[in-house]
């Protein structure tokens, strides 16, 4: 509970400011939501609930109420003087949102306003809500409600917000939304991070080692492990990059050609940044710039059960090489562990797949494993000195193919003899 003593004066009961147009209710008003499933009101703790939420926001008025320059020195400003500055505060921050964002609206702010909307959003509150919230603002003091920053925060914020959420909405159902060649969809991308940064940190805990191999800006061509057939390896190289280089950058996967035989989840992926595999598609990412991630083993390394895990299996045609030579970007080898523990596929069902459009139908856990990740970026391999004519070059292919293959191989290993528990690392 908040101290509800303001400085050098006490005061014994705080009233709801008369200028408020919904008063909170009183200690004997039941609402719908606080009933039990027998309908009885639950007095006690609407009475306990109330009397703090009464605490937490009297507050906010009582020091509205205090003669600040009796207590604080001359030289402190009086109540009269902090909600002229917060109005002249409040006034530049909407000339700044409207810059920034011609179509958002002001609402009509008033201290008592803002007081009012805190007052109604109380009282629909369950109990236990409402104890958290009051547990949670304990040690808030007075000062600090009334602060401009505070005010901007809590008003301005959360009206912006309520209207950034509605206009997205409105647009993305209408398709008015901008994606690139490919179907990235930057604004879908910033709205999903939330939930792969949490797959990334907390559930999958993924640590990143030769990060610094990463150019800033150069293109280069990224060759990793793979591992089912639902992209998670995919999705967090690509997090690794974007949230550790020095350089934050979009890596664009290449998928296998099946994937738009996926409803719904083919457009996800590619609206997340992901290309269909193709040699051209390659190339041409590569030649603009561009971070490429390709995973050599192909639908034999997704469809590899969890015997066989961390064992490569043989690369194709090195086509991956050839893209890398054509366009001179170096080759990162990237070498995943745990990502072969988190869906493990203990069988396959070929028939079942086959009718899909899919090379095979895994067995496995419905839902991803909380396995321990490390990624490994290893040294590049340069290829700008063959020339893009050596691209035909079988052998040379077939050597650079072998030497990718090996780095991510030995990464493994030792990435495998340094782990002392799937879960835990």
């Amino acid at each position: 509970m908040p101290d509800t003593t303001p400085r050098k004066k006490t005061r014994q009961s705080i009233e709801p400011p008369p200028d408020l147009d919904t008063p909170i209710a009183s200690d004997l008003e039941v609402s719908p939501l606080d009933v039990d499933v027998l309908g009885e009101p639950r007095a006690t703790e609407i009475e306990i609930v109330d009397v703090a939420i009464r605490d937490a926001l009297g507050n906010i008025v009582a020091y509205g109420e205090i003669e600040m320059s009796a207590e604080l020195g001359d030289d402190e400003p009086t109540a009269e003087e902090l909600e002229e500055e917060l109005g002249e505060q409040l006034e530049d921050m909407v000339e700044r949102l409207q810059g920034e964002h011609p179509e958002y609206s002001a609402p009509a702010y008033t201290p008592a306003s803002v007081l009012n909307l805190l007052w109604r959003t109380a009282e629909r509150l369950t109990p236990q809500q409402a104890r958290d919230v009051a547990a949670r603002a304990s040690g808030v003091m007075p000062a600090d409600l009334l602060n401009a920053d505070t005010w901007k925060g809590l008003w301005y914020m959360a009206n912006y917000t309520a209207q950034y959420q509605g206009d997205l909405v409105k647009r993305r159902l209408t398709g008015d939304y901008v994606t690139d060649a490919y179907g990235f969809d930057q604004e879908f991308y910033d709205e999903v991070k939330p939930l792969l940064d949490f797959l990334y940190s907390r559930y999958w805990r993924v640590e990143a080692h030769g990060i610094e191999n990463i150019p800033d800006e150069e293109a280069a061509l990224l060759a990793a492990n793979h591992s089912g057939m639902i992209p998670w390896d995919a999705l967090m190289i690509g997090l690794a990059v974007y949230r550790e280089a020095a350089n934050p950058r979009l890596v664009r996967s290449l998928i296998p050609n099946w994937y738009p035989n996926l409803p719904f989840v083919s457009l996800l992926l590619t609206k997340l940044g992901m290309v269909v595999s193709h040699p051209e598609n390659g190339k041409r990412l590569l030649s603009e710039g561009e971070l490429a991630l390709v995973f050599p083993e192909g639908d034999k390394g997704a469809s590899k059960t969890f015997k066989e895990r961390y064992r490569l299996a043989r690369f194709g045609r090195g086509g991956f090489v050839q893209m890398a030579i054509e366009t001179g970007a170096p080759i990162i080898p990237v070498a995943v562990v745990g990502a072969e523990e988190t869906h493990p596929v203990v069988g396959r069902a070929d028939a079942l797949g086959k009718p899909l459009g899919l090379p095979y139908l895994p067995v496995t856990t419905p839902l991803p494993l909380p396995a321990k990740w490390r990624i490994t970026f290893e040294a590049p391999i340069e290829t700008a000195d063959y020339g893009a004519d050596a691209s035909h070059d079988a052998q040379l292919t077939t050597q650079l193919s072998d030497e990718v293959r090996a780095k991510i191989q030995g990464a493994l290993y030792d990435q495998l003899k340094a782990r002392k528990s799937i879960f835990i690392g």
